[in-house]
């Protein structure tokens, strides 16, 4: 089914005015653009404007979300660090008392160092939850403004590049 016109498009996805168009349209209008002609493609992409708004609304969201789980990340880290800090002050204080045999010291010196090699390999972990989590966000706010941007005007280039080609 070709869309003659802009008003065909808002129908299709259901809207009345593209600032109604919310992010699950933004993808339904993205997939229709093969099915719309030249004009109207131009149309919309006239309507861009309405679309940046929306990709900053999103961003906006993402950055929200992000900062809610900085701070709770945040929060949950001290945490893990304080536990830690108590094992190792627990085991100092244990190596402390002079009545400990040297394999009861080894054990103990190896109980400290196995707290120390836990708490970084969860530092570690933590860092990349934190960059794939980054990464996911960036990349589906990046993905919808690009790929209506490129459907928009990748499909009207494409179709104007054609034209002017001569076999």
């Amino acid at each position: 089914m070709a869309i003659s016109s802009e008003e065909d498009a808002k129908k299709a996805l259901g809207i009345d005015t593209w600032r109604n168009l919310s992010k699950d349209k933004v993808i339904q209008l993205v997939a229709m653009m093969p099915e719309m002609e030249k004009e109207v493609q131009l149309k919309v992409i006239e309507q861009l404007p309405e679309i940046t708004k929306f990709a900053v609304k999103a961003m906006t969201t993402v950055r929200r979300m992000h900062e809610s789980t900085l701070s709770f990340n945040e929060k949950s880290q001290e945490n893990v660090h304080r536990g830690y800090q108590e094992a190792r002050a627990a085991i100092i204080a244990q190596l402390q008392r002079d009545d400990l045999s040297p394999e009861e010291r080894r054990y103990l010196t190896d109980c400290l160092m196995q707290t120390a090699d836990k708490e970084s390999a969860k530092d570690s972990e933590n860092k990349h939850y934190l960059d794939r989590w980054v990464n996911k966000a960036a990349l589906s706010v990046g993905a919808a403004v690009i790929l209506t941007a490129l459907a928009a005007g990748g499909k009207v280039a494409l179709q104007n590049s054609d034209g002017l080609r001569k076999p």
